[in-house]
């Protein structure tokens, strides 16, 4: 159900859109409240320190740090009825693409041998598809997300010296509310069903998640909880999730403990630094703000209280002139099968074409 207040953010929206102006709405996970954060200038600000407060929008390289200030933007909020409507979605039919499929399978084995040498023990690899949209309707198309997805971050994003980004995913990056800092580990993928098995290959993958993120984090917080690992449903997948809580020691800084966290073994890989060397040497392409993170910094609308609250870019899009860049990709471990990482690519670009058509 749209309200008159949300007709007016759409309108906003739109109306920015047109006018080449900065802006971000975004819907948090089971929340029933739609945010927009539309910048009064066509400004490029960037975050330094991680004491800047509006909304921020990083790459997965971290070269591109953006935020839209909150000093320099109106902030609207609006309520907005979902209705989860991915337990009939539309079928997608994949027209595969045999040098896409070869080259992603080769990309892969490639990683599995890396790993059997022993660079490292666990890689994100991805792959971006492109194809035309030419009825590509913004507001439209954003609202099917959030129809689709009303268990995630579900966001719009656009800065024209950046470009139109879209997306819905459940990983949250990092929550900070007075010291007390919230995170998980997911990884493994499996299309919805009653009844999840998860293999040995997928424990063994979110296990990495996990276990980097409690040492890593180590230091810099106390008194550190983990819950038992749990299926989570994301539209018409599923992934193991593991909860993580913990006090963020007075002398550590925000910055610092982003830095330590992302990217996560869930987009790059474990050891981080010799997984992501890996990434950017062999995928072939720029993954741009693809796994990425992205999210509120310092800034809570809705309560209006200095707290971050920061997702991880997980199941996205760009949009280029009616053309849709679409990334997805899987998390390769020693026990990996080619096919079966492709074919799970397959099924996530599915999950975001239904939006589209």
């Amino acid at each position: 159900m749209i309200t008159d207040d949300s007709v007016v953010l759409f309108q906003k929206m739109e109306g920015h859109f047109r006018l080449q102006l900065p802006f971000a709405v975004y819907n948090k996970p089971n929340a029933k409240k739609i945010i927009g954060v539309f910048q009064d200038n066509d400004l490029l600000y960037r975050i330094e320190d991680f004491t800047e407060v509006g909304f921020a929008f990083a790459s997965f390289n971290s070269e591109e740090m953006i935020l839209i200030p909150g000093n320099q933007s109106q902030i609207f909020t609006t309520d907005f009825e979902v209705k989860q409507v991915t337990d009939n979605v539309k079928t997608i039919e994949e027209i595969e693409v045999s040098d896409a499929k070869s080259d992603f399978m080769l990309l892969v084995q490639n990683g599995i041998d890396a790993i059997q040498n022993g660079e490292f023990a666990k890689v994100v690899l991805s792959r971006k598809e492109t194809f035309s949209c030419p009825e590509f309707d913004l507001v439209a198309t954003f609202q099917k997300l959030l129809q689709a997805y009303p268990t995630a971050f579900t966001y719009c994003f656009f800065h024209p010296k950046v470009g139109l980004w879209l997306g819905a995913f459940s990983e949250q990056l990092i929550q900070v509310k007075q010291k007390k800092l919230r995170t998980m580990a997911v990884a493994g993928t499996q299309v919805y069903q009653e009844n999840v098995i998860w293999e040995p290959k997928e424990k063994a993958e979110q296990q990495f998640v996990t276990d980097f993120i409690t040492e890593s984090l180590h230091g810099y917080v106390s008194d550190t909880k983990v819950s038992e690992p749990y299926t989570m449903k994301a539209g018409n997948l599923v992934h193991i999730k593991t909860d993580i809580e913990a006090d963020l020691n007075h002398s550590s800084d925000l910055k610092e403990v982003i830095k330590i966290l992302h990217p996560t073994p869930a987009v790059c890989g474990f050891p981080k630094e010799n997984a992501k060397a890996f990434i950017l040497n062999q995928e072939g392409y720029d993954r741009e703000f693809y796994s990425g993170f992205l999210g509120e910094l310092n800034l809570d609308v809705e309560k209006n209280e200095n707290s971050t609250d920061l997702y991880v870019n997980l199941r996205c899009m760009k949009i280029e002139n009616n053309t849709v860049n679409l990334y997805v990709g899987c998390g390769i471990t020693k026990d990996s099968i080619p096919e079966k990482e492709w074919q799970e690519t397959v099924n996530k670009s599915k999950t975001m074409k239904q939006v589209l058509y």
